[in-house]
């Protein structure tokens, strides 16, 4: 069996690194170029100048095209169950009414005698795909302080006001309040046909038996 021998080699004092080669050289050059590389793209950028990741940039956009002011009718069409205007004291539920005979076509429409309001099923439905004006109507009350009351005396282009459905709260904004007589009332533009429109009627509280008070609103932007 042979042996081996093996050659001691004289120790040095102090510390010293491993003897490079041609390749570890090339190896260690490319390393520190891509350091320095790295370091150059972060000064350039900054803090401040971090780009977003691409998921950000999508929310970022999404929220973007949700301020710059898409209507706020989001809600399918479906039947209003309240309406909400703070500026007129009105908080008031809302129940179907079917005009009896030819009450609908003639605009001749008495609504039940309470304070509620009563949306006026053979026309339009408050959300995305209505196809025609929404009318809801109630009475105005002589010596009581009655929701539709204060359409009369305190409603104002710009007002918003809230109308809950079935399928979610829709808000609106007033465009126009306007008083007519009784008679003229009927053949208004105010029964034209107009998609995601909202018509209010009451009685006007200061000629209660000869006028009428129509507050006109179309679904508000968002903020």
């Amino acid at each position: 069996m042979s042996s081996h021998r093996r050659n001691h080699l004289p120790r040095v004092p102090g510390i010293r690194g491993p003897v490079l080669g041609p390749r570890d050289i090339l190896l260690l050059v490319a390393c520190v170029l891509g350091l320095a590389t790295a370091w150059l793209f972060y000064a350039a950028s900054g803090p401040g100048n971090v780009q977003p990741a691409y998921g950000q940039e999508v929310a970022a956009a999404k929220s973007l095209v949700a301020s710059s002011g898409p209507p706020a009718t989001v809600s399918p069409s479906s039947v209003p169950q309240r309406i909400t205007y703070p500026a007129a004291g009105m908080d008031v539920v809302v129940h179907p009414l079917e005009p009896q005979g030819g009450d609908a076509e003639s605009r001749s429409i008495l609504p039940p005698g309470t304070m509620d309001g009563y949306w006026l099923t053979p026309f339009g439905t408050p959300g995305v795909g209505s196809e025609n004006t929404t009318y809801v109507i109630g009475h105005s009350w002589e010596g009581l302080d009655a929701p539709f009351n204060h359409l009369s005396s305190a409603a104002v282009p710009g007002d918003i006001l809230t109308v809950a459905t079935e399928a979610g709260v829709l808000r609106y904004a007033v465009e126009s309040v306007t008083t007519y007589t009784k008679s003229t009332l009927k053949d208004s533009p105010v029964w034209d046909a107009v998609p995601n429109r909202l018509v209010l009627i009451s009685c006007y509280t200061e000629d209660p038996w000869g006028k009428n008070v129509v507050v006109v609103a179309s679904p508000a932007r968002v903020p």
